[in-house]
């Protein structure tokens, strides 16, 4: 049986990245270019700046993917790539390179979700358990998704506003504390203490996250100080937001593990890097010592070719491939994908 390598080529936000996995299991390169320093400048994400960018160097990462795997086009069995969600000019940039590659070399074209891509990043670090629930916490993203079987997604709640990785990074603006807010303000709360009170955000339904209200109750909160003539203590605010944020997101996955009593919870996303996220976590679940829990390495939490090729794997097991003439998507119904 000849081996399976796929290349895979992830470009859905900022990161210009490629990979290459062997037999599913292998993980040969996985390299990443990351915009981050060119977009703190602008306090976020330029789209028409990360599409450019994207343009500028997908050549160069997969060229230097192919080179630290050791491998050249010829070796190369299938190709993979984001078909969304993401910023539309960044995921064609991806999508054209993947198709031309697929076409040039006649390789099958596996089109995969971004978000599937996050959840299957930690089967490169175990072997998923089913059901399994994935909390799914990024800057564009906050889902607890439920898989009873491999490759079967059910959203089972998602934010109704922002999402909880933006929502940090509009805190970190108002607290003029710099880009990317998920770092910063995690370092921040580290040396923060009890102070500030912020509201409660209660989701207009039992299924949705709500992160907006607590943004504006951050606002809300410093105008009050500065009314009293206060100094604002940054690192206490930062505290109180991150305490709150979280708060609401393990009520809601402690309310969903015990509905549905899954045998693996996993955390997937940019956010799964928070050290405050990852303590709660383990907190949670050491009251369910039956069910096992994955954190993704750091490397597997922001975004990655590595986890695109797993999904890509995955797909190829239960036989989904693309043809060439798929279209990059930046809303993409992961229940039906």
């Amino acid at each position: 049986m000849s081996d399976q390598v796929i290349l895979a080529i992830e470009s859905s936000c900022d990161e210009t990245a490629v990979a290459i996995l062997k037999n599913g299991k292998q993980l040969l390169s996985n390299v990443v270019y990351s915009q981050i320093d060119t977009h703190k400048e602008f306090g976020g994400v330029i789209p028409e700046v990360a599409s450019r960018i994207h343009v500028e160097k997908i050549t160069l990462v997969i060229a230097q993917a192919l080179k630290e795997a050791n491998l050249t086009m010829q070796d190369i069995t299938a190709i993979a790539v984001t078909q969304g969600p993401g910023l539309i000019g960044a995921l064609h940039v991806g999508l054209q390179a993947a198709k031309t590659l697929a076409w040039y070399y006649e390789l099958p074209l596996i089109g995969v979700h971004h978000i599937a891509g996050h959840i299957y990043a930690n089967e490169l670090v175990e072997p998923l358990s089913y059901p399994l629930l994935a909390l799914v916490v990024s800057g564009g993203h906050t889902e607890l998704v439920l898989l009873e079987e491999e490759n079967q997604y059910q959203v089972i709640a998602q934010t109704g506003d922002d999402a909880i990785g933006e929502a940090y990074d509009k805190v970190a603006r108002v607290l003029e504390a710099g880009y990317p807010g998920g770092p910063i303000i995690d370092k921040m709360a580290k040396s923060g203490k009890p102070h500030y009170q912020l509201a409660k955000v209660k989701p207009h339904t039992e299924d949705q996250f709500s992160f907006s209200g607590l943004k504006s109750s951050v606002i809300q909160a410093i105008a009050r100080e500065q009314k009293q003539g206060l100094e604002i203590i940054k690192e206490d605010m930062a505290f109180a937001f991150q305490e709150r944020a979280l708060e609401q997101i393990l009520n809601k996955t402690k309310d969903v593990i015990e509905q549905i009593a899954p045998k693996h919870v996993v955390i997937a996303g940019g956010v799964a890097a928070n050290s405050r996220l990852r303590e709660l976590i383990h907190e949670l679940l050491a009251n369910y010592p039956e069910i096992k829990l994955t954190i993704p390495p750091m490397k597997y939490c922001t975004d990655n070719a590595a986890m695109i090729a797993m999904a890509a794997s995955i797909n190829l097991k239960h036989g989904k491939i693309s043809t060439l003439d798929i279209g990059a998507k930046s809303v993409l119904d992961l229940a039906n994908f």
